[in-house]
């Protein structure tokens, strides 16, 4: 055991090693010189008291205060032998306790890819260096992968290896995206955004078919409503109407959003009005129960609701395939053309940052969202 002690606390650390007592020189505090293994051991000691000993020296030099409970459980700690396979798995069961679905299939993803690629992940965070994320990027492009997609995989990597950083799973100094650097796998995004004109086109498109009108309905919401997102408007009841303004957290972010609902808004909210116990719009029904029923029936109902929106836009002539999407980016990219300011934009987007929102084309009153939203008519 390699004992730590600090202010009169201590705190005993297993080495994994079992020696006879007949071995051990209790007086020197070392294996005896007839001792098995005598020097494996002997090296063992030394190399853990070493790290134990620089990581306090690194604490005292930074004055930062610590404990020895801190020492251990930040340097040593239970998970040093996880597995990738292990731990990719326990985030993934996190994810979904936190109804976190579509996130944590992004991780399922990335699992099955990489387990494809190496065969297995059964192995350590220190065995992925720089060598390795280039040969698995060489690998998806030879499964014909388009760039942003590889992104997306090593961005999630990414991820996970930050968090086994922190969780010392790892340590620091075998990072590999200090030399191996994501930032290069991005292609520039196609034009997603439409004209004020366009739009007026899709909302005065006739059609006697009820699922292509409400795919237009959805559009016009959204683009109507700061660009919330499919999902959002899934989960949306009377209760986030409160005094003229769609007020409601995005699923995403956590991030509370206000919006002014505009009147074209609140007619396309009457058309399809259940009552105060019913959603707002007709995609999940009483048998939507469970959050796993509900991430389903989402995603086959905006495959549905997308599928017609492409289909409208093909009539229209529109140059950009029509989705939900697009919704989003032109209530951004039409409020831009406006003079209204991306903090403004990244406010009503629910955005995390207005980085993201610049990148994507910190709080204001609602009158100044009130004023820049007349822009969209």
């Amino acid at each position: 055991m390699l004992c730590v002690s600090k202010d009169r606390k201590r705190k005993y650390i297993s080495l994994g090693v079992s020696v006879n007592p007949i071995h051990w020189d209790f007086e020197k505090n070392k294996p005896k010189r007839n001792c098995p293994n005598r020097e494996l051991i002997q090296k063992l000691i030394n190399e853990k008291i070493s790290e134990y000993s620089d990581h306090i020296l690194d604490l005292k030099a930074s004055n930062k205060e610590f404990t020895v409970s801190n020492v251990i459980k930040k340097h040593g700690g239970s998970l040093a032998k996880t597995t990738v396979s292990d731990y990719l798995e326990s985030h993934i069961r996190q994810l979904e306790s936190e109804s976190r679905l579509k996130y944590a299939s992004t991780f399922k993803e990335l699992k099955n890819s990489m387990t494809a690629f190496n065969g297995t992940l059964n192995i350590y965070f220190s065995d992925m260096d720089a060598v390795w994320l280039k040969n698995y990027e060489l690998w998806l492009k030879s499964k014909g992968l388009n760039l942003n997609s590889i992104g997306v995989r090593f961005r999630t990597l990414r991820v996970l290896y930050n968090q086994a950083v922190e969780e010392n799973l790892v340590k620091q100094e075998a990072y590999p995206f200090k030399t191996y650097k994501v930032s290069k796998l991005h292609l520039e995004t196609a034009k997603r955004a439409i004209t004020k004109d366009e739009v007026k086109k899709i909302t005065n498109f006739k059609t006697d078919n009820r699922y292509t009108q409400l795919a237009i309905d959805v559009f016009y919401f959204s683009y109507l409503c700061a660009g919330i997102n499919f999902k959002d408007i899934a989960y949306l009841t009377q209760s986030n109407i409160i005094e003229s303004q769609l007020v409601y957290y995005r699923k995403k972010t956590k991030k509370l959003i206000r919006v002014p609902i505009q009147d074209e808004a609140m007619k396309i909210i009457q058309r399809y009005d259940r009552g105060e116990r019913g959603y707002l719009f007709p995609i999940f029904t009483s048998t939507h129960k469970t959050e796993e029923q509900k991430a389903n029936r989402l995603n086959k109902s905006l495959k549905v609701i997308n599928r017609n929106l492409k289909k409208v836009g093909e009539k229209l002539k529109l140059p950009i395939g029509l989705t939900t999407y697009v919704a989003r980016h032109s209530f951004a990219t039409v409020l831009k053309r406006s003079g209204v300011s991306t903090s403004i934009i990244s406010e009503s987007l629910g955005h995390s940052s207005e980085k993201i929102t610049q990148i994507y084309l910190d709080s204001f009153e609602n009158s100044r969202i009130d004023e820049a939203m007349k822009n969209l008519l």
